[in-house]
């Protein structure tokens, strides 16, 4: 028997019919926009990203055939990029499926996240883009000498923009003066735009650009006194769009001068986080501290659900025995009247506090003010894991500090990823922040191995990572009395980098003296190193309050 004829125009309806069958079906899915290029990879090639670590893989990607695969080197850390046109004031998420170690996902000056995962994981970063934003640059990378990492399916989901393909002027006029035995301030005039100035470059010497935000005057800092040096500046556009370097010129530094005054904290810190809750940790109240901390970090404050950016805290007095506020506060004015300093910290593991606005940025700085003065803390601690925005977070700390005053102590916390680049939000919020910026400790543990500022690699737990950690931040223009360290109270208080005090103790007089060293040995020591920090007082206390005891009087004995 012959089959019956075909017939188009019952083709044509049961084709309709399956199309809107879909539409009716359960469940159906809305397809978001994706903005990305070849987000996929299933071009089989890099087509649309700027990835010179990497390349496309067939083995058992997310979807389809081929996924990203890069990898990171003792010197790169194998990042994936592309900029997208999009459109300003706008929200917009960005997400990636990843497998790898320390892989990360994120917008170029905006927010980010990561994860470590031997399978495919999905990372998603919401942001809204700036008032005059155009484009953005989404990047994916992992972290040096670590394994190949993958990602597959990238998805920006929005509405896009008109691509700008118009670099702006060359900023003129640079100037280099006011010099000190360390650093030389440039001026320069500003550049003009359609879609307004991103940030600009700065070179010195035959060095790597640096970013340094829209802004028409820097200091380059940690420089050799009595050295000549040479600059040179770009503009570049919120398109990626970059002008031409202007001229460069040169400037020398004195042979004399000071940094400036280090506040009323002592020259060399002992810096303890006191726990707000009981994880099994000894519980404590502020007056159990030993004296030995000159600054206590309350953790942590809460976020304000009801305004964007905003703070509060709540004492736990429950899970603190029946600390009541009262006693607390009491208990801060006692500390304060034996010469300590009490702050507030704001983030943590588990912290969800986001300043990425003018509104947050306004919010955090009315909200921690009030709380401040609520419990007669003397400043703030950022130690937000999750990622910080140094424009808006760097806007609402100087906003604190004008209504509180100049004795509010500023300190940071980040994990030892973030200060790793001077072009990584971290460390460009403490550049930025620099005038009024008192310590940063950053977190030598729960991190793996390292780039040390030598450019080898390290493990953490040893004298090495450490001091080739630490002075990363002094090449990368914090003063020396700015920069701290911090390590865990005891092998309960971190998933790893536990080291023993004697390995503390030898890291600050590596860095300050020059003895005690490892295989990395600075050039030059630096003296006026702030100090160190740990996790936590309540878990020192748990283990006999050998941090205090021995790292304690070893801080308060440094030169």
């Amino acid at each position: 028997m012959k089959p019956p004829a075909y017939r188009p125009q019952a083709a044509v309806v049961i084709s309709l019919l399956a199309v809107l069958m879909a539409f009716l079906a359960p469940g159906a899915a809305y397809a978001a926009t994706n903005l990305v290029t070849n987000a996929g990879f299933e071009s089989g090639t890099l087509s649309g990203w700027s990835c010179p670590a990497g390349g496309v893989t067939t083995t058992a990607p997310h979807s389809g055939s081929y996924a990203l695969q890069a990898t990171p080197s003792a010197s790169d850390i194998a990042q994936c990029s592309q900029s997208v046109a999009v459109q300003p004031n706008t929200a917009y998420t960005l997400s990636a499926w990843v497998k790898g170690s320390n892989v990360y996902l994120g917008v170029d000056g905006g927010p980010s996240t990561w994860a470590t995962s031997s399978t495919w994981s999905q990372l998603t970063v919401p942001f809204t883009t700036g008032a005059s934003a155009t484009s953005v640059t989404i990047y994916v990378h992992s972290w040096y000498a670590l394994p190949a990492y993958q990602a597959d399916d990238v998805v920006l989901d929005g509405p896009g923009g008109a691509q700008d393909t118009t670099p702006p002027s060359t900023p003129g006029g640079l100037t280099v003066g006011s010099p000190t035995s360390s650093s030389l301030k440039l001026n320069w005039s500003a550049a003009s735009d359609a879609n307004g100035i991103d940030h600009y470059d700065v070179v010195r010497g035959t060095g790597a650009a640096q970013s340094v935000g829209n802004v028409t005057s820097w200091t380059a800092t940690g420089l050799a006194a009595s050295t000549t040096y040479s600059f040179k500046v770009r503009a570049c556009d919120p398109s990626g769009n970059c002008s031409p370097y202007g001229a460069t010129v040169s400037g020398t530094t004195s042979d004399g001068g000071t940094n400036p005054p280090v506040g009323n904290l002592p020259a060399h810190v002992l810096t303890g986080y006191w726990q707000n809750f009981n994880n099994g940790a000894t519980v404590q109240k502020i007056s159990d501290v030993p004296a030995a901390y000159d600054l206590i970090a309350v953790a942590f404050a809460d976020a304000d659900s009801s305004r964007p950016g905003a703070i509060t805290f709540n004492l736990d007095s429950a899970g603190l025995g029946g600390y009541t506020v009262a006693q607390f506060k009491a208990d801060i004015a006692a500390k304060q009247a034996a010469g300590k300093k009490v702050i507030l910290s704001v983030g943590g593991q588990n912290g969800t506090i986001s300043v990425a606005d003018p509104t947050a940025a306004s919010n955090f700085a009315s909200s921690a003010l009030s709380v401040l003065r609520t419990y007669g803390f003397d400043g703030i601690d950022i130690d937000l894991e999750n990622g910080v925005n140094a424009q808006y977070m760097g806007q609402a700390l100087r906003s604190l500090q004008s209504q509180f005053g100049s004795g509010l102590v500023i300190t940071m916390a980040p994990q030892t990823i973030d200060m790793q680049s001077t072009s990584f939000e971290y460390f460009k919020l403490a550049l930025a922040i620099k005038d009024i910026l008192t310590i940063v400790n950053v977190q030598y543990y729960n991190s793996g191995s390292m780039n040390g500022c030598d450019g080898q690699v390290y493990s953490q737990g040893s004298v090495d990572f450490i001091t080739a950690q630490a002075c990363l931040m002094l090449q990368g223009g914090l003063r020396p009395d700015q920069v701290g360290f911090g390590l865990p109270a005891s092998s309960r208080a971190a998933g790893s980098g536990y080291v023993s005090p004697t390995v503390v103790n030898n890291a600050l007089d590596c860095l300050t003296k020059g003895t005690g060293c490892g295989n990395y040995r600075p050039s030059s020591p630096w003296p006026s190193l702030r100090g160190a920090m740990t996790w936590s007082t309540n878990w020192d206390a748990s283990n006999g309050n050998q941090f205090a005891n021995q790292v304690g009087s070893h801080v308060h004995s440094l030169p």
